[in-house]
């Protein structure tokens, strides 16, 4: 039987230190994780980094893209101004099949349109979801949404919940992963109507739902999933790695402040150097957009060739874990889509799309 590698579209202009980062992380996953890479971008820039590197035996190719989305850019703009952005194009080739996945650390918002125009959303999701990975004192948690939507409704909220539970399952193995909805409070009166709203939906679902969780039990382990809106899910992503980094600044220069602090650390370095990789977002390659008909990877904007190089990995086993396709048709997601749709009320009141709010949101 022929071994077929799992090929992925990668942004070469996305970043803060692309295209070098990109193309050295992109270059070290060839090597190490068995997966062909595209590289979608400007050529010419590309083919210099790649001078650097002893390739002729790798499974890289390059896809020519003229344009580029700067961080500053309209997300829009992937749609209606720059065709030929290498995200857009890098889109194109996972619609097209030519990819089996697609990474990006670009413009995420630029990212996430491109995926609704070019891949369209997965049937019976009314909005993807951008699903993380975070470290707690119990293994891993997902928070989703971590940043695609900052305006959402109850159902919304659901079906993120769901999304997550697929994730959570066939990616991660956890059998029956708890989920809990992020408030100010673990009281049923606690919260907005939004999340009271998505409570109401989540505790009638057959899903592994405990109820509200607050941001301080988010990193204790309590749930495997942290349910809430793109915008407060991401200024806790924000939160959580501006902690991070402050920790170890500060930790740095506690141990240089003195000769008995660095023989300390000198005796304990080892347990340091766990404590840094387990916290290192660069470790956990990049976020999950869930939702939408194709597997793709939005790696942080600082993302170094490590970061790309995990973010590569995290794609292949995207794809090679058939996340869309148990999405789409694993039984458990379909049931609880179709209890809810089959309440005329509830239909009517939450699941409801208003198609022009989401177009003026996007």
């Amino acid at each position: 039987m022929i071994h077929k590698r799992i090929k992925i579209a990668v942004d070469a202009m996305g970043g803060d230190f692309a295209p070098r980062a990109v193309v050295d992380g992109a270059v070290d996953a060839c090597r190490e994780y068995d997966v062909e890479v595209i590289l979608a971008g400007r050529e010419n820039i590309i083919r210099r980094e790649l001078k650097r590197h002893s390739i002729s035996s790798l499974p890289l190719t390059l896809c020519k893209a003229s344009e580029v989305i700067g961080m500053g850019d309209n997300p829009l703009d992937v749609v209606r101004k720059k065709k030929d952005s290498s995200i857009r194009v890098g889109m194109e080739l996972l619609n097209d099949k030519k990819a089996d996945a697609f990474v990006s650390a670009g413009n995420s918002g630029a990212v996430v349109s491109a995926a609704l125009f070019v891949l369209k959303r997965i049937k019976g999701i009314d909005r993807p979801a951008i699903a993380t990975i975070l470290p707690t004192l119990q293994g891993n948690v997902i928070l989703i949404d971590a940043g695609a939507n900052n305006n959402c409704k109850p159902y919304h909220l659901a079906q993120f919940a769901i999304m997550g539970s697929v994730f959570s399952t066939y990616m991660l193995n956890c059998a029956k992963p708890r989920i809990g909805v992020l408030s100010n409070g673990e009281e049923e009166s606690k919260g907005t109507d939004i999340t009271r709203g998505a409570h109401d939906l989540l505790r009638k679902s057959s899903l592994n739902y405990i109820g509200y969780i607050e941001g301080k039990d988010v990193f204790k382990g309590t749930v495997d999933i942290v349910v809430c809106d793109g915008f407060t899910g991401n200024i806790l992503l924000k939160v959580a790695e501006g902690t991070a980094e402050c920790l170890s600044k500060a930790l740095k220069e506690e141990i240089g402040s003195s000769l008995l602090a660095k023989l300390g650390y000198l005796l304990a370095k080892k347990s340091f150097s766990n404590f840094k990789k387990r916290f290192d977002y660069s470790e956990y390659g990049g976020a999950l957009l869930l939702g939408v008909s194709g597997p793709v990877v939005i790696s942080h904007g600082r993302s170094s060739p490590y970061a790309i190089k995990n973010a590569i990995r995290v794609a292949k086993q995207f794809a090679e874990n058939k996340i869309i396709h148990h999405l789409t048709s694993d039984l458990e997601v379909s049931q609880d889509l179709l209890t809810f749709a089959k309440k005329p009320s509830l239909f009517d009141r939450l699941f409801k799309s208003d198609k022009k709010q989401e177009q003026e949101e996007l």
